[in-house]
């Protein structure tokens, strides 16, 4: 699944700034995450870092948008193809 802000955001500056996938952005009055780009940090980290830098805990998972952690590691493949290794 892809991960969602909730309302309850304070709009921190936290959360965008820890996504390896700049799936994060400034919505219209939160943050919101694209869940194109979201991969819950798999391919990247052991846990969402958004989710663990959160104060507010307000990233819950995105229950429209159900994917199998095999489907994060293809879209982490994709969204990282032809990218210098980090």
């Amino acid at each position: 699944m892809a991960l969602l802000i909730t309302d309850e955001c304070i709009n921190c500056d936290v959360c965008e700034p820890e996504c390896p996938n700049d799936a994060i952005y400034m919505g219209a009055e939160i943050y919101e995450i694209d869940p194109n780009k979201c991969t819950e940090c798999v391919g990247h980290f052991d846990e969402p870092q958004c989710v663990a830098i959160c104060p507010v805990e307000c990233i819950p998972l995105n229950p429209a948008w159900v994917e199998s952690k095999e489907q994060l590691m293809a879209k982490y493949e994709r969204l990282t193809a032809g990218q210098a290794p980090k």
